[in-house]
């Protein structure tokens, strides 16, 4: 009789965890069977490129964890992203020093987010709505703000130095993928042993009993925003840095990649339940599947298809697990 116990409570045991470690199992089963289809998958090259190309979604997701831990959601990281690496590339052509341009980014980025969260609490308006709109203002404004075109940053030293942030390699591992680990280890320090941490999850969790306790609701909704914000201008200068220019265009439909990491990731999008290493999960199911998709040669058309049935079914199982 015991024995049987044993096996059932062993039996319990592997589906709790299976359903707890959903998205890593997922990740492994999607490794493992591109591997098998693609040899050539897993060689040091290719995973270099994965993770390379994973390092922009992967830190704006960081950001929009924050935002989605509180219940909420932020439409207009694409938008930042782009106008950040604009005025980064247009301050370096005219003649600016690195340092002044990267951090001039990232006020950017930290000013529209402030404005978000501002925009959220101080104007009552859901955040689906405020952030929908500032993505609308922002994308037009870097079109007025580039007249339409590419910022082209040349070939010039300054120019050179700065494509060694999004195309150059440290100890022989590329530079937006260190800085991508980076981002994740300080937002999971941030949510693991800090104030800031417990109250976004509280704020995720119960709005009005956070507000009772004596928490400032408002103060922590526009930190997370801001956060949010100053990690899209990071991505933004990343693809400025690799591609030597600023493009008008950038970052359209980032924002989707971000939510799908998070969510991918377990992430509830009604906030208080998730953590930033389901987000990198999250992040890299996203960068593995959009690779062994163009290894395997399938049509972007339906790429789309297959991200979206993919979102799809791991928004299900997570309601499932719930």
């Amino acid at each position: 009789m015991s024995s049987q116990v044993k096996q059932q409570h062993n039996k319990f045991d592997l589906k709790e965890t299976l359903i707890k470690y959903k998205s890593l199992v997922g990740l492994l089963t999607l490794i493992m069977v591109v591997s098998i289809l693609s040899p050539s998958f897993l060689s040091t090259k290719n995973i270099f490129n994965i993770l390379r190309q994973t390092s922009v979604n992967g830190i704006i997701a960081a950001g929009m964890t924050f935002v989605i831990l509180t219940g909420g959601i932020d439409l207009s990281v694409g938008s930042i992203l782009a106008i950040s690496g604009a005025v980064c590339a247009s301050l370096l052509v005219s003649g600016n020093n690195l340092f002044i341009a990267v951090l001039a980014a990232l006020v950017i980025g930290a000013l529209v987010g402030f404005l978000n969260g501002f925009i959220i609490t101080k104007g009552k308006l859901q955040p689906f709505i405020a952030t929908l709109a500032t993505m609308t203002v922002l994308r037009g404004l870097t079109l007025v703000y580039t007249d339409g075109k590419p910022i082209t940053l040349g070939s010039g030293e300054l120019a050179l130095n700065f494509g060694q942030i999004g195309g150059g390699k440290i100890l022989g591992i590329p530079t937006p993928a260190l800085i991508m680990i980076i981002t994740f280890a300080i937002c999971a320090y941030v949510l693991k042993n800090t104030k800031m941490g417990r109250y976004t999850y509280a704020l995720g969790s119960n709005e009005e009993a956070t507000r009772l306790s004596g928490l400032n609701t408002d103060k922590i909704k526009i930190s997370v925003y801001t956060i949010s914000g100053i990690l899209a201008s990071i991505a933004g200068i990343i693809i400025t840095s690799r591609l030597f220019s600023a493009q008008p265009t950038a970052g359209n439909g980032y924002e989707l990649d971000a939510i799908a990491a998070v969510v991918l990731g377990g992430t509830s999008l009604t906030g208080g339940k998730g953590k930033i290493t389901g987000t990198i999960v999250g992040a890299l199911i996203i960068g593995v599947l959009s690779n062994a998709l163009n290894i395997l040669d399938v049509s972007s058309y339906y790429q789309m298809m297959v991200k979206g049935a993919v979102i799809l079914v791991a928004v299900l199982l997570d309601r499932k697990g719930n």
